[in-house]
């Protein structure tokens, strides 16, 4: 079978909110893909994964002020498609 495309090499997320499924496995999906999960956004983040309940928290204020790309659990997973 083919590998895996690596979309997210060097990419790094954050999660916050509440999602659909666990954040254990968008973290085997964001690694499966090349990226790496983070618990604290940071100047080095590229994406704020948000899910219901996201908007307002410190990690969503944090991106916004760093200017990180804010995502949806929608977005994220067209991304993987």
């Amino acid at each position: 079978p083919a590998a895996e495309p690596q979309i997210f090499t060097d990419k790094t997320f954050v999660i916050t909110g509440t999602l659909s499924i666990r954040r254990y496995d968008f973290r085997k999906l964001i690694e499966q893909a090349g990226g790496v999960l983070a618990g604290v956004v940071t100047n080095q983040t590229d994406f704020l994964l948000m899910g219901a309940k996201g908007v307002g928290t410190v990690k969503y204020r944090k991106a916004e002020s760093l200017n990180v790309p804010i995502i949806t659990e929608e977005q994220f997973r067209a991304m993987i498609k």
